[in-house]
């Protein structure tokens, strides 16, 4: 995904230096601002929790593909910090851009743009990389349009979400003649596509897979309702509660364990010439680091291939945490939404799971339900429909 595009290299997710520096601060601190990890983002998420669980009741137990209505529950709780507002699931244009994103994201994992990383020379051949410009300029195009609607009314001293927030520090870095401030149009532009992008893409994969995972295991989804059931009933599930959910919690984890949603992080760049397990890496090589090679390393998980909430419960059935989990990548660049992904994975997963019992399409059985993963820059699930029966 980090093909020579030089908008690739503003925003947060393939920027370095001072620029990457600047606006992942910006960033980390906006959204802690704006309820990252805090009350203010569960009770964003529960609100969406209602619009999610109307759109499966519609179908009424139907087959029912899970990945519009999931992308949307995403998008909409990263949009709503950005913009400062949700937008309605039928909205055309919110529609195509959560499309595009997936889009780019699947698309960048392709055979054909891995090849032209390595041999950029081919870039005549390679048609998927036009796709990719196209909806990034597409998507650039309406990130811009709901910037210059929040720009219109914006109050310096009421910030409804992020956009507001940097455009009121560009708008001061602009009265101080800051002449190289990082506050300006394509950097806000790139940030927002990465925000939008990496949060909805990641976040709803692995609830897809959740909810897969569940239809195939029937027992293990038995178990997860019986102990909601038991801690939680019928009332509003709430972050407090996952303390008293150790076995719904493993359960989570090992869903995004076995997902694996990322097997290759982010790309990075070592900063100097660095010898490791005997092998020298010079100066400004990019590494690939294995996410994959931690998540299913045998001599860390008892069944890594397999999935087994038992890895993240003792002997008593407590929820215990391990140091070979790392799905949100590792060190400077690891995922700087990790909190809020958290929040969404439990709040959403608990609460269908709550509604609704997952099972096979009609005709299908538990075992032909396919765990093999689509080729993407992300590991999605393949197509395939579930029914959500109510409770």
């Amino acid at each position: 995904m980090y093909f020579n595009l030089h908008v690739m290299y503003i925003g947060i997710v393939f920027a370095n230096g001072e620029s990457w520096k600047e606006m992942r601060r910006f960033a980390i601190t906006t959204l802690r601002d704006f309820g990252m990890g805090k009350r203010i983002a569960e009770d964003k998420i529960l609100e969406e929790c209602i619009h999610l669980i109307q759109i499966f009741e519609k179908h009424e137990g139907k087959p029912v593909d899970t990945t519009r209505p999931l992308n949307y529950a995403t998008s909409n709780i990263i949009s709503s910090i950005v913009y400062g507002s949700r937008f309605e699931y039928t909205d055309p244009r919110f529609q195509n851009m959560v499309r595009r994103a997936n889009e780019i994201i699947r698309v960048t994992g392709s055979a054909s743009i891995q090849v032209y990383n390595m041999f950029p020379q081919l870039v005549g051949w390679v048609k998927n990389r036009q796709l990719v410009l196209r909806n990034v300029e597409m998507n650039s195009r309406d990130v811009k349009d709901l910037i210059n609607n929040l720009r219109e009314t914006l109050n310096a001293h009421i910030c409804r979400g992020l956009v507001d927030c940097f455009l009121t520090r560009k708008q001061k870095d602009e009265d101080s003649c800051i002449m190289d401030s990082h506050y300006n149009e394509k950097n806000l532009i790139f940030t927002v596509t990465n925000l939008f992008g990496a949060g909805t893409d990641t976040t709803a994969a692995t609830l897809r897979w959740g909810l897969l995972l569940m239809a195939k295991y029937p027992h293990i989804q038995d178990q997860v309702q019986e102990e909601l059931t038991t801690v939680v009933g019928n009332r509003q599930i709430h972050v407090d509660d996952r303390k008293n959910l150790p076995y719904t919690d493993a359960v989570i984890h090992e869903t995004q364990r076995l997902a694996n949603i990322v097997p290759m992080a982010i790309p990075h760049k070592t900063s100097r010439d660095v010898t490791f397990q005997g092998h020298f890496i010079k100066k400004g090589t990019t590494v690939f680091p294995l996410l994959t090679s931690v998540l299913y390393d045998e001599s860390e998980w008892e069944t890594p291939h397999t999935f087994n909430p038992s890895h993240f419960l003792d002997k008593d059935g407590k929820f215990c945490r391990r140091d070979a989990f790392i799905p949100f990548s590792a060190g400077r660049r690891v995922c700087l939404g990790e909190s809020l992904a958290k929040m969404e994975l439990f709040l959403f997963f608990t609460s269908l799971l709550q509604h609704f019992r997952f099972t096979p399409p009609p005709g299908v059985t538990e075992d032909e339900l396919d765990l093999t993963p689509a080729v993407g820059f992300t590991l999605n699930p393949s197509p395939h429909e579930l029914c959500a029966v109510s409770r």
